[in-house]
C-alpha cells in the first residue's frame, strides 16, 4: 500500500514555527491500528486522516486519538486548498468525533468554525498541578476546567514564557491537557502554553481546540467578540478568535506546507 502524506506548519506562515501536523488523505477510511501507527511514525503532536469518501476526518496522537484538533484540521483544510479541492471563499465541511465542523479558505488562510467550550471556573487549583507547573498558588488568578482538560490563569505574561513544567508529575495526575495563559502583550490580548503528556505530547506547540475554552475565558473577562492570540511554545503561532453568537467560534490561521511524500506500507 502507498499512501500520499503531507507535513504543514499551522497556526503560521513560515517554516519551522507554529504547530506541525501529518495530514493523510485516502479515497476511503483506513484501519484505526493501521492510523494509530502512522501517527507514532510521524511522531508530530497530531496526524490528520481524511477520508475523502464521506468527509470523515480523524487525528491521532503518537499515542491516542483525540476527539478535536484545531492544527490538524487546519492542515488538512490547507492542503485540500493546494490541491485544488477547496478554491478561496469554499467552505468544506468534515464529519468528526466532535460533530460537523467546517473550514473556510479566505484570504489570510483557513478558517475554522469549532465549538466555543465556556470553561467552569473553579475556587483554586490542585496543589500537586500547580507544583507540576512550577507556580506558586498566590501566582495563580483563576483555575477552570472543560471536560477533561484544565485552564490555569496567572496575570503576568512572563511566567507563561518562563514555565519549565514537571511533564511526569503531571502525567501522574488526571488529566488530558492543561492551558497556561495570562493577559497578552503589545498586539495579543491573550498568551498561552498547552501541555499534554497524557496523551503523548509534552509540549503541543499551537492548539487550536484549547483556544476553543480561551476564547471563552478571554471575551467575557475583556469584554471582546474578536481577539488575538499567541501560543508562546518556542515555535509559537498566532491565531485570530471572534465569537459567534451560537455557540461557536471562528479560529483562524496560515498554513505552511514543508513536506509532501508517499508512505510505503
Amino acid at each position: 500500500m502507498e499512501l500520499d502524506i503531507y507535513q504543514v506548519d499551522a497556526f503560521s506562515t513560515r517554516p519551522f514555527s507554529g504547530n506541525p501536523a501529518a495530514v493523510c488523505i485516502t479515497p476511503q477510511g483506513l484501519e484505526a491500528a493501521l492510523m494509530q501507527q502512522i501517527a507514532e511514525e510521524m511522531a508530530v503532536s497530531e496526524t490528520a486522516f481524511l477520508t475523502l469518501a464521506n468527509n470523515n476526518l480523524r487525528w491521532f496522537t503518537p499515542q491516542a486519538e483525540v476527539d478535536l484538533c484545531g492544527h490538524g484540521t487546519l492542515a488538512t483544510a490547507h492542503i485540500l486548498r493546494q490541491n485544488g479541492r477547496l478554491a478561496k471563499g469554499d467552505a468544506i465541511t468534515f464529519h468528526t468525533l466532535s460533530g460537523p465542523l467546517t473550514a473556510t479558505a479566505v484570504a489570510q488562510g483557513i478558517e475554522l468554525d469549532f465549538p466555543l467550550l465556556t470553561p467552569h471556573m473553579q475556587p483554586e487549583a490542585p496543589a500537586e498541578l500547580l507544583e507540576a507547573l512550577g507556580l506558586a498558588h498566590e501566582q495563580v488568578s483563576g483555575y477552570g476546567v472543560f471536560g477533561a482538560k484544565q485552564l490555569v490563569v496567572v496575570e503576568d505574561a512572563q511566567l507563561v514564557y518562563a514555565l519549565k513544567p514537571d511533564f511526569a508529575a503531571l502525567r501522574a495526575l488526571p488529566g488530558r491537557g492543561v492551558a497556561v495563559t495570562a493577559p497578552g502583550q503589545d498586539e495579543y490580548d491573550c498568551v498561552s502554553r498547552y501541555f499534554a503528556p497524557w496523551v503523548g505530547v509534552n509540549e503541543d506547540p499551537v492548539t487550536g481546540s484549547a483556544h476553543c475554552a480561551l476564547a471563552a475565558y478571554w471575551s467575557a473577562r475583556l469584554g471582546k467578540h474578536s481577539l488575538t492570540a499567541y501560543q508562546a511554545s518556542p515555535r509559537g503561532g498566532v491565531l485570530a478568535l471572534a465569537l459567534r453568537g451560537n455557540g461557536r467560534v471562528l479560529i483562524g490561521g496560515g498554513a505552511h506546507p514543508v513536506l509532501a511524500g508517499t508512505l510505503r506500507l
